[in-house]
This record gives structure tokens, C-alpha cells and sequence, in this order.
């Protein structure tokens, strides 16, 4: 899946990743490869990102939105 992480001042993260685990507003929720079309708002918390090399990337975020749709997921985060 393709991710791009963006904040008011800059790109924070795009790359390639296999699973991503995000803050809901209701609770931890994850996508994984052809997750359905989803659009959610996003609370204070941490963005896991694991890479296709099984690396692990961690983001702190205040709040956001995520769109993902056909393995493109954009989040735009405070």
C-alpha cells in the first residue's frame, strides 16, 4: 500500500507499508492490504506503520483525517 502523511508544515511520511495502525476517534483500528474504502477522523495518539522490510515507523499526532481507497492512504494530521 502506498501512504502519504502530511501536516500543515511539511510531508512526514510517504512510502510503501503493509499495515498501518491508527487512533480512531473509537478506539485503535488497522488497514491492511485492499482494507475497503474508508474515511475517518483521528484523535490524539500514535501512528504504527509497519514497511514491507518489517521495519517499524512510529508518529505522534494531535488529530486528523485518513482517506484510503484502492491501497492509497493519505492522512492529514495536526
Amino acid at each position: 500500500m502506498n501512504i502519504k502523511i502530511i501536516s500543515p508544515e511539511k510531508e512526514v511520511y510517504q512510502g510503501e507499508v503493509t499495515l498501518v495502525q491508527l487512533p480512531g476517534i473509537d478506539g485503535l483500528f488497522e488497514i491492511l492490504e485492499n482494507h475497503a474504502p474508508i474515511i475517518s477522523v483521528l484523535k490524539q495518539g500514535k501512528i504504527r506503520l509497519i514497511t514491507p522490510l518489517k521495519k517499524e515507523e512510529i508518529i505522534d499526532i494531535n488529530s486528523g483525517v485518513i482517506e484510503c481507497s484502492n491501497n492509497n492512504i493519505q492522512i492529514l494530521i495536526q
